[in-house]
């Protein structure tokens, strides 16, 4: 309701016809003026995507916005697993296993604003994708989630190794009961990487990206999927030459002056592009697809290769931990092409989703195994501050997934 003022009518008269038009310009004007403040703002900072984010949240006149809020700290709450109960935890992602101390960082809950996030809850998470199947796509954070979601499920299920292949990279599980299929299709680049140079070093290995073209591991099967959790994120750091329509076009960190530097976030704008432009085409793809936003690293006192590590027992505040630089710049590029991705998607009927756990996570730094993911005597020097423990924060993707596929139905 808008609230304008009241024209005042003074000794039971009427009005001047002089003062009736000034009191009808002035009632005109304020209108004008008042409207004009909303669309101030929406022109101001609708480029935000999290304003866009929390406007698309809302249904009914109710606000509930999954992905704003702050995690609360609960003194009695348990993990849903533990390294003894599930059997699907790799050593890298298994904190406890290697003698992580502390046990504080697993009593954090995510509360959104204005609302609950569910607990997690394995049977009905089955019962809603019974005789369906769902892929993760993307590098080794995307298959961390796949195992977080393989722990949630394993006090109710565990399911059989129907693998196509033997390297475990690309896994593929049963639950023969539900007649439900979790994947997880190894892609970092997510469009046609080769390596120039196989032998080399992997953290800063020259690799040509064909940026028109998805990569074939996941787009020749991804059909038959109904749920696709798409993702990349930490491996477009690294040097890359990039080719579109048979030509290079550019690169980045390939040192060559002959190639024009067009830096990560071309080519990661564009493979996001490709891959949502591809599930577009398939013409037998009916499923809901949903972009898991870049999960933040948290190095502190170095970078990753010159003694960064990941210290912290507890949740940063909001003033210590922002998304900013490189990474802010990867996340808007990830949320502009799923949105346009949805805007097309409408036309033929496909769902995207944007599933947005950059702000729910870059608080997290506690959340990741640092050094407890090998042995002491091991001598690794370097801490891993990108992967997340089971169990961990990471679970909460989880139940934020839970409860967007509720919302599906």
């Amino acid at each position: 309701m808008v609230l304008v003022p009241s024209i005042n009518f003074t000794n039971g008269k009427n009005p001047s016809p002089k003062n009736t038009t000034i009191s009808v310009l002035l009632l005109r004007l304020t209108i004008i003026f008042l409207s004009l403040i909303p669309l101030y703002y929406f022109l101001t900072y609708s480029s935000s995507p999290w304003l866009l984010s929390h406007i698309n949240s809302i249904r009914f006149g109710n606000t509930c916005n999954l992905f704003r809020g702050k995690w609360v700290y609960y003194p009695k709450q348990q993990p849903h697993y533990t390294n003894f109960t599930c059997p699907h935890i790799f050593d890298q992602q298994n904190c406890m296993k290697f003698g992580r101390p502390d046990s504080e960082f697993l009593k954090w809950k995510w509360k959104p604003e204005n609302c609950e996030l569910p607990e997690f809850a394995a049977v009905r998470f089955l019962e809603i994708v019974k005789g369906k199947s769902m892929a993760f796509v993307g590098d080794s954070v995307g298959r961390n989630q796949m195992q977080s979601l393989l722990c949630l499920l394993a006090s109710v299920a565990n399911p059989t190794d129907v693998s196509y292949t033997i390297d475990p990279k690309f896994k593929r599980f049963l639950y023969k009961k539900y007649n439900f299929t979790l994947a997880s299709f190894w892609s970092p680049y997510i469009v046609k990487a080769i390596e120039t140079s196989p032998n080399g070093p992997t953290y800063n290995r020259l690799m040509n990206l064909y940026l028109d073209q998805a990569n074939p591991e996941w787009s020749s099967q991804i059909e038959q999927f109904d749920y696709v959790i798409i993702s990349a994120g930490r491996w477009f750091f690294g040097p890359q030459i990039y080719y579109q329509n048979g030509h290079v076009v550019g690169c980045h960190l390939c040192h060559k002056n002959d190639i024009k530097n067009l830096t990560m976030f071309y080519g990661y704008r564009r493979a996001f592009r490709e891959a949502f432009k591809t599930l577009l085409s398939l013409e037998s793809y009916k499923g809901v697809t949903f972009l898991r936003t870049l999960s933040p690293a948290h190095f502190e006192n170095g970078e990753w290769n010159k003694g960064g590590e990941c210290k912290r027992t507890e949740p940063a505040s909001r003033s210590e931990a922002k998304l900013t630089g490189a990474d802010l710049e990867l996340y808007l590029s990830q949320v502009e092409e799923v949105r346009a991705a949805e805007r097309e998607g409408r036309k033929r009927g496909l769902k995207f989703r944007l599933m947005d756990i950059s702000e729910v996570m870059v608080v997290r730094g506690d959340g990741h195994p640092n050094h407890f993911r090998h042995w002491p005597h091991e001598n690794v020097t370097i801490a891993d501050c990108v992967h997340w423990c089971l169990p961990g924060p990471i679970d909460t993707w989880n139940q934020i997934l839970f409860q967007m596929l509720k919302d599906e139905k």
